[in-house]
């Protein structure tokens, strides 16, 4: 694998790890929560930077059923992501208040909320979009041999029951509520316990990564029926 693609790799894993650590931000307090979240718009720039040939490429070439689900999940991410940034900015107390930004909080909590609800989904499903290259990675580093039906039809029912668990925890969770601002707040319970938590929202990426994977697989296999 070639030091680019490393690099890639790495900056995509902690973003996705970044982004959920902040979900959880009333585990952790504000101070850590700024801090990650300005890691996080480094690590975002960065992401853009190394993938520059996406964006010269944008308005070349056929569009296909994929390329459009892919483009428009990448362009809402972006969408996403702008809208925590500039919101984080105007509500940080610590790690940018010596820009002494003023006036506007009540909306930029409500941008921050829908944002930070969106931009999980939207990068949880980029991931799924690309799960396959990134298992075709993985076997070629390791020099794993495919799987056979049987393991392949196991891991599609392992995907579908974390699938179903991550929608239960979506709905525990009031997720469709803040996702369309039905409520000014989140409602946060700061006694909970950690690892059920990141349980529940490992399994809503579960859920994402599953869904747009598969969504993907069944455009591509319709296309190839379409061409015979």
């Amino acid at each position: 694998m070639k030091p680019k693609q490393i690099v890639k790799i790495v900056v995509d894993v902690a973003m996705t790890l970044g982004m959920l650590f902040q979900m959880g931000y009333h585990l952790w307090g504000d101070t850590a929560h700024e801090w990650v979240g300005a890691g996080l718009f480094l690590l975002f720039l960065l992401h853009h930077i190394l993938n520059w040939r996406w964006w010269t490429g944008l308005f070349k070439g056929k569009y296909t059923a994929v390329r459009i689900l892919q483009t428009t999940i990448n362009l809402l991410t972006l969408a996403a992501m702008l809208g925590l940034m500039v919101s984080g900015v105007i509500l940080s107390s610590k790690v940018f208040a010596f820009l002494q930004i003023r006036g506007h909080m009540a909306f930029a909590r409500r941008l921050h909320m829908a944002a930070s609800y969106w931009g999980f989904l939207l990068m949880t499903a980029h991931l799924g979009l690309h799960w396959g290259m990134l298992l075709g990675m993985v076997r070629k580093t390791g020099k794993t041999k495919l799987p056979g039906k049987p393991a392949s039809h196991l891991t599609a029912l392992l995907g579908a029951l974390i699938a179903a668990y991550g929608m239960t925890a979506m709905v525990n969770r009031n997720f469709v509520t803040y996702l369309f601002l039905q409520a000014e707040f989140v409602f946060l319970d700061f006694s909970e316990s950690k690892m059920l938590f990141y349980l529940d929202y490992l399994a809503i990426m579960g859920t994402f990564i599953f869904l747009a994977h598969f969504a993907a697989k069944l455009l591509r296999k319709c296309k190839e029926r379409k061409t015979l």
